[in-house]
This record gives C-alpha cells, structure tokens and sequence, in this order.
C-alpha cells in the first residue's frame, strides 16, 4: 500500500482500530459482520479494508475478501476505485477458462449482486462451454454437461459461492443433494424449487437476492428432469 493510504489507519485507541484488530483475529463469520462496520465508518476503515485486502492477494479467495471487495467496488469514491483497477483489475477470484470463454461480465453481475441477470449469463456461458448448437437452442443436454472443462466449471462456481457469502453455487447445492441422500424431491424443496406439489414459478417465485435459501441459485432447468442437474453435481470438477 501506499503511504497516502497507510496514513489513514486509525490510531490504536479508535473504534476504527477496535474493528480492524477484530477483523484480522476473527474468525470468517465474524468478518462478514465486521466488513460492512468498517465500509459504514467513512474513509478510514474503508483504508482498513483496502489494507485487507491487498495482505491477503496472494492467498484464494474466500468469503471475507470477496465481500470486502464487492463493498469497495460498490463506494465511488475516485481513491477507492483506482486501488481496485491498480490492485485486482480482473477482481478477486481467478477467471480461468480452458475454452478461451472471458467470465468478467458474470463477475461484475454477481458482484453488484444482480442475481437474475448473473443466472441468465451463467446459462449462456454453459452452453457457450457446450458449442454452437446448445448455444441456438439455449438449453443443455446431459451429455454436453459431462464434457465440461473442469476450470470453467470451478470458475463459474466460485464466482457464485464467494459472492454471495456462501449461499449460491453448484458446490453448495451439491454439498445439500448429498446431505439429503441424493433425494431429488428433498433438495428440490430445501433450495426453494418447489413447494409441495408445485414447482417454483421462473421468474417472478424464485428470490433473487441473499435472503433466498441456501443453494437456491443458479437454476437449473429441473422441468427437463434431473439428468443436466445430476451431471452438473456429479461433475468431476467437485472432486478436484
């Protein structure tokens, strides 16, 4: 960091400097609820998030710098989105593609957490994955889910689950088929698929914001039965 950005760091008796040492003690959970504290404090514990931020570049990306980074691309402060364009031009995770396929509109969708419009290009990109014809037809066959690059799915999935602090994702989902014995009926009713005897409505039923259940985004075209849903889970991207 810069010493124009380090100078803003609070002396140790603030309650900026209280936040920040809880910050980088505590555990995840509780830097989910500390990031917006700081985000709400002005432009000192916005330094203290940037400061964040950049210590922790050089590992994955997890929840906490993934929500630190979607507040800070939120502020438009001129300070605050140069350090993101001079630091993490192309965001927190990685955006790897075996097929050349560039995921930054995805990111930029999930991270303003524009959920509806992120499932709508999630779907396009899978079925950019599965070629020319999936892509006019605009749904997928099982046996073009089973062909995925492994990168690509990783990419898309973590795209999803560490920008929505854990909720979304096809890991996530997988992580509740399992729990449920692989019961499809189960977990169609735990994401919020379905309600008794009736599926969810698209678009106006599914709730496209954090408060939905875990694991309820991104769809799956479940009325086509379950065959692209189980190649997705079953991937071999999940094991690697």
């Amino acid at each position: 960091m810069t010493d124009q950005t380090t100078a803003s760091v609070p002396e140790a008796s603030s309650p900026i400097a209280e936040l920040t040492a809880q910050l980088y003690s505590g555990s995840e959970k509780k830097q989910l609820q500390l990031i917006p504290e700081l985000a709400n404090a002005g432009t000192g514990g916005l330094a203290v998030l940037m400061d964040f931020l950049t210590e922790q570049a050089s590992a994955p990306p997890n929840l906490s710098t993934g929500f630190a980074y979607q507040i800070l691309y939120q502020t438009d402060l001129p300070k605050v989105q140069d350090f993101l364009k001079t630091h993490f031009p192309k965001g927190i995770v990685p955006l790897g593609s075996e097929a050349g396929i560039d995921y930054t509109p995805l990111q930029q969708l999930l991270v303003k957490q524009d959920f509806l419009a992120a499932d709508n290009h999630t779907l396009e990109k899978l079925c950019q994955l599965a070629g020319p014809t999936a892509m006019q037809r605009k749904w997928l066959y099982f046996s073009e889910v089973e062909k995925f690059p492994i990168t690509d799915l990783q990419t898309i999935n973590s795209l999803w689950f560490i920008h929505s602090q854990g909720k979304f994702g096809y890991s996530v989902q997988r992580e509740i088929w399992l729990s449920l014995g692989k019961n499809w009926e189960k977990l169609w009713s735990k994401i919020g698929w379905k309600t008794g005897n009736n599926w969810t409505r698209y678009p106006k039923e599914f709730t496209w914001e954090l408060s939905a259940p875990k694991g309820h985004l991104p769809l799956s075209n479940q009325l086509r039965g379950v065959r692209v849903i189980a190649s997705l889970l079953s991937h071999p991207a999940w094991s690697n």
